[in-house]
């Protein structure tokens, strides 16, 4: 594999893990606060909905460093040994938590009386926003699934290869 793709692939990594720490630490605590502020209804939803977006974004973080180890790996060209599976279970077990996040807020978005200051579009849009975080989080999860299964079989023909040759 080209050098420069996984050198390009690992900054983006660094820099998407670092914007996903700013996130946690600033964005997601702050935005509630301001939030609570602007509409106090607000205030008995903020701790426990900025704790499955912090959850949310540390999902994403551990599939990224999974798929920094699995390039790694892959620059050494060990990607098709027993040990990378270990790696796509960690994305697909992050993404399936994720997943389970979105549907625990949409659950409780469709079930609960969350009051809104723009009336109702703003809880649609956050149960829509959630659905669409279920589908998401299921799709990529069960595509991640169907690649282990393409690794698997890629690793049981280079193992025959191997034992020919």
């Amino acid at each position: 594999m080209n050098h420069l793709f996984i050198v390009a692939l690992r900054a983006g990594i660094v820099a998407a893990i670092v914007i996903g720490l700013f996130g946690q630490i600033v964005v997601v605590p702050t935005t509630a606060a301001d939030e609570v502020d602007r509409f106090p209804p607000y205030a008995p939803f903020a701790a426990p909905y900025v704790t499955v977006a912090i959850i949310g974004i540390a999902c994403v973080q551990v599939a990224l460093v999974a798929v920094w180890m699995l390039l790694a790996m892959v620059r050494r060209d060990a990607i098709f040994t027993p040990r990378a599976f270990r790696w796509v279970d960690v994305i697909i077990g992050s993404s399936a938590l994720a997943t389970l996040l979105a549907i625990g807020v949409a659950g409780h978005l469709a079930l609960a009386d969350v009051p809104s200051p723009n009336g109702n579009m703003g809880a649609i849009s956050a149960l829509a926003a959630a659905i669409t975080g279920v589908g998401v989080g299921a799709s990529f999860a069960m595509l991640v699934v169907i690649m282990r299964g393409l690794l698997r079989k890629a690793t049981d023909l280079q193992t025959e290869i191997a034992e020919v040759i």
